[in-house]
């Protein structure tokens, strides 16, 4: 088993598969955030498929790494996810990831909470969640249980 780059779909077949239309001209695009909600803050390159969200400060190098960040998955369900995992009959190869610097940490634990306390808050002035909302919300309290298991492990 193993990735294979060149079955990820080009970032315009992605986003707009996505259901998030790139807007405008030339290599960087601009279309919604669901990592945060935001209407057009998110850039796209569409020659190399690299994305960053000029309001929440997400970002990645190609559309595997927006579609991990956006439904919540591993490398290795989202390249299955976007046909760009090939079942070769070999045994799969478990390598434990890089830790995630402290510093790293840190700054994902920042703007993951301050998510839920903006949510919070909205939800306590009577704002109604949507679907999408939901979601998001699921996707960073599972990112701060991660960072918690990870640090938990290491003390």
């Amino acid at each position: 088993m193993s990735f294979d780059r060149s079955l990820l779909p080009d970032a315009l077949t992605y986003f707009e598969g996505e259901g998030l239309p790139l807007a405008g001209r030339g290599k960087w695009r601009t279309t919604a955030c669901r990592l945060h909600g935001g209407s057009d803050s998110l850039r796209v390159n569409t020659a190399s498929g690299g994305w960053c969200c000029m309001s929440c400060g997400a970002h990645g190098g190609d559309v595997l790494a927006h579609h991990m960040a956006a439904h919540g998955l591993d490398f290795v369900e989202a390249a299955k996810a976007l046909g760009a995992w090939v079942e070769d009959g070999k045994p799969a190869q478990h390598h434990r990831p890089a830790p995630l610097p402290a510093r790293d940490a840190l700054a994902l634990l920042d703007r993951e909470a301050n998510f839920v306390a903006i949510t919070a808050v909205s939800a306590a002035n009577g704002a109604a969640l949507t679907d999408p909302d939901r979601a998001r919300l699921l996707h960073a309290a599972a990112l701060i249980h991660s960072l918690q298991e990870a640090f938990h492990a290491k003390v």
